[in-house]
């Protein structure tokens, strides 16, 4: 691909194809200049471009790293953590590194794409000032619409088409990190059941999660998920939020979606993106929030703040590593 960029800071580019020849013509490039330089590489894409890079790379495949989005990303806040890792891992080798992830593609729900599009902005945020690295994001031009594109050349200061690089028009010269971070979520068409909440005790909060959980023909464990997932939320409503909130729940399809809203401000847009230390007290809720459910949307405003916990009836379960069912706060 003509037009390289130099590596000074972390490069995000986004990748625009139409057709499968052109998403391996852009990404291969890419890959090849990178071993040509011996740079580390990660590359987060469906599992059918995975094989289809790997067939093309033949024993060349062994020198790159590849991960599939369906699992890395399912809940799109788990991306960022995830090449945090691969940066903190090669940041201090004194050389280029980068990678190639594919978040947004035809599959995802509305709302996945909404979070899809707040981590491609919230990438720029997440690694301005660290080490310089490069990212490529493909977009299916064919498969997604003209907003999604026209989203991408937002987010990402260098677009790739036709086999160059040019500066996207539509990126702003000031990244404004809030952004995404503000933008309100629709109202739901119906709600089930709201309960207001307070330092008294969150085991009302818990049982009607359950109740709902069980009446919408969720099993055992993704109820448990669910349950812990939105009392740890609430728990930091009443710490952080003014000590009260209110619990909304309601179905979209086979989608139960547990609202928790306070009187609290979150100033930081990465707050539920940072993976907390092992041996820090406290501030695991929204992480162990993202971990556990198969989306958690966040807004903040001045005059409250808002998150939403979804999980689908086919929940796979799941539980970050450091964390333990014993610490949370179920004594409320």
């Amino acid at each position: 691909m003509s037009g390289t960029l130099p590596v000074e800071r972390f490069s995000h580019e986004a990748l625009l194809y139409s057709e499968m020849d052109e998403y391996l013509a852009g990404t291969l490039s890419f890959i090849r200049e990178g071993l040509a330089a011996s740079e580390p590489m990660l590359v987060v894409v469906g599992a059918a471009k995975i094989a289809a890079l790997k067939a093309e790379l033949g024993a060349e495949a062994g020198r790159v790293q590849f991960k599939d989005m369906a699992e890395v990303g399912a809940n799109p806040a788990r991306i960022i953590p995830a090449w945090r890792k691969f940066v903190e891992s090669h940041a201090g080798s004194g050389r280029p590194f980068r990678g190639i992830g594919e978040p947004i593609y035809p599959e995802r729900s509305a709302a996945e794409l909404v979070e899809c599009q707040r981590h491609e902005a919230l990438l720029n945020v997440a690694f301005d000032g660290g080490p310089a690295w490069r990212l490529l994001c493909p977009y299916n031009t064919t498969a997604l619409s003209l907003e999604v594109i026209e989203e991408a050349q937002r987010s990402h200061p260098y677009v790739a088409y036709d086999h160059t690089y040019a500066a996207s028009g539509l990126y702003p010269e000031v990244v404004t990190a809030g952004a995404p971070f503000t933008t309100p979520l629709p109202e739901p068409p119906a709600v089930h059941a709201t309960l207001a909440f307070n330092g008294n005790g969150l085991r009302p909060v818990r049982r009607l999660v359950s109740i709902q959980a069980a009446r919408a023909g969720f099993t055992s464990q993704p109820i448990a998920d669910l349950v812990l997932a939105t009392n740890e939320v609430a728990a930091n409503s009443i710490e952080h939020g003014g000590g009260s909130g209110t619990l909304r729940v309601w179905r979209d399809g086979d989608v139960l979606v547990c609202e928790v809203r306070d009187g609290g401000h979150l100033e930081d847009p990465l707050a539920d993106r940072r993976r907390p230390a092992a041996e820090k007290e406290g501030g695991r809720g929204l992480w162990l929030a993202n971990q556990l459910c198969d989306l958690v949307q966040v807004r903040s405003f001045k005059m409250g703040t808002t998150v939403r916990l979804h999980m689908h009836r086919d929940h796979t379960p799941g539980l970050p590593a450091h964390a333990s069912r014993a610490s949370v706060r179920f004594e409320r």
